[in-house]
C-alpha cells in the first residue's frame, strides 16, 4: 500500500556536506541485489555517476539544526529562514537530488521576494526546507527548529493558541467523509454514532470528530470511536487506504479528493457528510514575529496557492507519479494467508514482528516465491543464495518458500543483532534500520546514521532523521522500501484487527 506521500518519505535538508562511508568487510550480503562474487565482498564505495552533495551554507551563518528563535531581522543576519512541512507527492519530495513539489516551487519564489526586498544581492538569504513528521511540525517551530511552517494546515482555534497564521492561502475548505468498498451504509452523519474512525492525533479532522461525537452524545447517541492512527500517514495514505478497503471511511479535506479523480475508482465522495466547513489553510509561525508575518501575507498577496494547488499539483506531481497498488488485493492476501504460518513461527523464533516480515515479503517478491530477479535473488524474501549460505545464515536451500522465509528473517535478524543493537534504539528502529541494510547494505547505512548525527539528526530514528540522509546519498530506492514495508505492515495490522474483530462478532453471535 505504497505510492502515495511517503514514497520518498523525507530528505534533502541539510545542505551541508558529504559524508563518505568507508568500506566494511566480512558481511553475509553488503547488499543483497549484489551480483557474485559472493556479497561479503562487496563495497560502499560511491558510484562514479553519484550525484554530488549541494555545495554548503557558510557553516559560521547558518546551524539551522540547532534551536533558534527570533523574527525576520534575525533571519536576515543569520542569513537563513527555515521551513517547516511534510513529505508528501505534490508538496515536496527529491527527484534525482532537486527538490520537487508545491512547497518547493513556492518557497523558491519567496527566497527570491525576500531577497528582492531586503536588496541582498549576492549575499542571499536562503530559504531552507526542512521536512518533518505532520506531528511535530507545530513543536518544532514552538521549539525554534524551524521559523515557518508551510504545510497545508487548517486554521483552527486549537493551532491558533499555539501560533500565529498568515493571511488564507486557500479557497474555503470543507472537512468530508470519504468511504469505500468496505464501509456499511450511511445515511447521514448521525450514522457515525457508535462507529471507529482512524485519524491522526494532531489533524484538524481529530477537533471535528471529538466535536461530532460530543454533539451525537448530547443528543441520545453513542459516541464516535475516535482510534489514533499513525502520524506518518498523509491524508493521501488515507484515501489509497480506504480506496483498497483496508479502511472503511476516512475524514479529508474535500479538495484532496478532487485531485485524485480518475486514480481511485473504489471511492464514494459522501460530500452529504461535512464535518467542518469554511475553513482556510494558511502558513504558521511562532507569535510575535511581526516582521515574518508582514513579509508573508505581501507575499500571499499575488502568490496564492489557487490555481498552482489545482494545477500544478495535479497534472505535474499527481499525473506522472508512480503509483504502487495497495497490498491486499484477493489474490496477495490470499498468499498472505497462505504463507503466514511461516512469517509467525520464524517472526517468534528471531524476535521480527511477523506482519513486519510478510511486509518485508510483499515488498520484495509480493509473497511470490516465484519470483526471481536478474541478479539471481530468490523466491519470497528476494535474497541471494550466497546469502543464504552464508555461516550466519546458514540455509543453502531457498527453493521453498518455508526456507526462504526462514532465511529471509533470520538474515534480517543477523544484521539487527550487528549493526543495531544499541540499547538507545527501540527494537521498532532497530528493525527498520536493518530493513535498510537489508536493501542497501549494513555498511552504507552505518555510514548514514553517523552522518546524520553530525548534521544534529537523531541516528537512533530511521524516519525523519536517518531516511533524510538516505534519501540525499543513496536516493529513492532505500527510503521508498522502507517506507513501503512500513505501509504495508500497518495494512495487515488493519486488516488482521479487522479479522479479529470480525470472528469475535461471529463468535459473540453464535455464527460457526
Amino acid at each position: 500500500m505504497r505510492g502515495l506521500s511517503r514514497l520518498v518519505p523525507l530528505f534533502f535538508v541539510a545542505h551541508l556536506f558529504l559524508f563518505s562511508a568507508c568500506s566494511e568487510g566480512d558481511d553475509p550480503g553488503e547488499a543483497k541485489q549484489a551480483p557474485e562474487p559472493p556479497p561479503a565482498a562487496a563495497t560502499d564505495s560511491a558510484p562514479a555517476d553519484a550525484i554530488p552533495a549541494p555545495q554548503p551554507l557558510p557553516e559560521a551563518r547558518v546551524a539551522f539544526n540547532k534551536p533558534w528563535t527570533g523574527d525576520l531581522d534575525g533571519m536576515e543576519e543569520r542569513r537563513v529562514v527555515r521551513v517547516l512541512t511534510v513529505y508528501g507527492p505534490g508538496r515536496y519530495y527529491l527527484e534525482d537530488a532537486a527538490e520537487k513539489g508545491l512547497v518547493a516551487e513556492t518557497m523558491g519564489m519567496f527566497e527570491d521576494y525576500l531577497n528582492e526586498q531586503m536588496e541582498r544581492g549576492h549575499l542571499r538569504v536562503h530559504v531552507v526546507i526542512i521536512p518533518v513528521a505532520r506531528d511535530q511540525l507545530i513543536p518544532a517551530l514552538l521549539k525554534g527548529r524551524g521559523d515557518l511552517v508551510v504545510a497545508g494546515l487548517t486554521i483552527t482555534p486549537e493551532r491558533g493558541a499555539q501560533v500565529d497564521f498568515t493571511k488564507p492561502v486557500s479557497k474555503p475548505v470543507s472537512e468530508i467523509l470519504v468511504t469505500g468498498p468496505t464501509a456499511p451504509p450511511l445515511a447521514g452523519i448521525e450514522d457515525l454514532a457508535g462507529k471507529t474512525v482512524h485519524v491522526r492525533h494532531s489533524s484538524s479532522y481529530r477537533e471535528s470528530l471529538e466535536s461530532l461525537s460530543a454533539r451525537l452524545v448530547a443528543a441520545g447517541g453513542e459516541p464516535i470511536d475516535i482510534q489514533p492512527i499513525s502520524e506518518l500517514l498523509e491524508d493521501d495514505d488515507l484515501i489509497e487506504m480506504v480506496n483498497g478497503g483496508l479502511l472503511p471511511w476516512a475524514v479529508v479535506d474535500d479538495y484532496k479528493v478532487q485531485l485524485w479523480e480518475g486514480v481511485f475508482e473504489g471511492l464514494t465522495v459522501r460530500d452529504d457528510i461535512v464535518l467542518r466547513e469554511g475553513d482556510r489553510l494558511a502558513w504558521a509561525m511562532r507569535p510575535n514575529s511581526p516582521l515574518l508575518m508582514r513579509a508573508a501575507n505581501q507575499f500571499l498577496n499575488k502568490h496564492r496557492e489557487g490555481t498552482l494547488l489545482g494545477n500544478i499539483l495535479r497534472n505535474r506531481y499527481i499525473r506522472d507519479f508512480d503509483w504502487a497498488g495497495h497490498a491486499l488485493d484477493d489474490t496477495e492476501y490470499e498468499r498472505f494467508r497462505a504463507l503466514s504460518e511461516y512469517f509467525e513461527t520464524y517472526g517468534e523464533e528471531y524476535g521480527v514482528e511477523y506482519l513486519l516480515a510478510a511486509a518485508q515479503g510483499f515488498q520484495e517478491s509480493r509473497l511470490d516465491q516465484s519470483k526471481r530477479s536478474h541478479t539471481g535473488a530468490v523466491g519470497v524474501m528476494q535474497l541471494l543464495p550466497s546469502t543464504a549460505a552464508d555461516p550466519n545464515v546458514g540455509i543453502p536451500d531457498i527453493s521453498t518458500a518455508d526456507n526462504n522465509i526462514h532465511a529471509g528473517i533470520k538474515y534480517l535478524d543477523f544484521i539487527r543483532n550487528r549493526y543495531f543493537s544499541d540499547p538507545n534504539m527501540d527494537r521498532l528502529n532497530q528493525t527498520l534500520l536493518a530493513l535498510a541494510a537489508y536493501n542497501a547494505g549494513p555498511a552504507r547505512v552505518r555510514g548514514l546514521r553517523a552522518t546524520a548525527e553530525a548534521e544534529g539528526y537523531d541516528p537512533n530514528l530511521w524516519f525523519d532523521n536517518v531516511e533524510i540522509i538516505a534519501a540525499r546519498e543513496i536516493g529513492s530506492e532505500t527510503v521508498q522500501y522502507v517506507a513501503n514495508i512500513y505501509k504495508y505492515y500497518l495494512s495487515y495490522r488493519l486488516a488482521a484487527n479487522y479479522e479479529m474483530r470480525h470472528h469475535e462478532a461471529r463468535e459473540a453471535a453464535g455464527i460457526d
